[in-house]
């Protein structure tokens, strides 16, 4: 797949290291900041869905450049395998992401208090900051491994 004779792979990575980036920002200014859940709650839901797609998108750009390079294989092998990761990563953080953004409570910025809500499973209180927190972490190292060894392939 090319857009005026640049493939397509290099330009859709930029979103996905954009977005995913993003996404576990706000994911964290989510899980940690109980006042500003009303505020980030829905934002990191959507950028967290986006990043997934936009990882999606690498990933079968990157499959057809490969198939229409196959001589460039064993140079993107490692690069492959981490976004192959990187991908599942995405999909069990999104998940994640969503069921923080369901089951989680949190104060409202209005005067009134009115939007505030307990969370929905009291359990998930303290487990689901850590794993929203974890999640993130692992999502933005993985990102930059995988980009590292696709610059390195193609630079290096």
């Amino acid at each position: 797949m090319e857009i005026a004779g640049l493939p397509l792979h290099p330009l859709v990575v930029h979103a996905a290291v954009v977005l995913t980036p993003l996404a576990a920002l706000l994911v964290v200014v989510f899980a940690v900041r109980t006042p500003w859940r009303w505020l980030t709650r829905w934002p990191a839901a959507l950028a967290t869905v986006g990043a997934l797609g936009a990882v999606f998108a690498a990933k079968i750009t990157g499959t057809s450049f490969l198939h229409d390079r196959p001589e460039l294989a064993p140079l993107v092998r490692t690069h492959q395998h981490r976004a192959n990761v990187l991908f599942l990563l995405m999909i069990g953080f999104t998940v994640l992401t969503l069921v923080g953004a369901w089951s989680l409570g949190g104060d409202s910025a209005l005067a009134s208090g009115r939007g505030a809500r307990d969370s929905r499973v009291a359990v998930l209180d303290r487990v689901m900051p850590a794993l929203l927190v974890l999640g993130a972490v692992l999502v933005l190292v993985w990102v930059v491994l995988t980009g590292d060894a696709g610059a390195r392939a193609v630079w290096g």
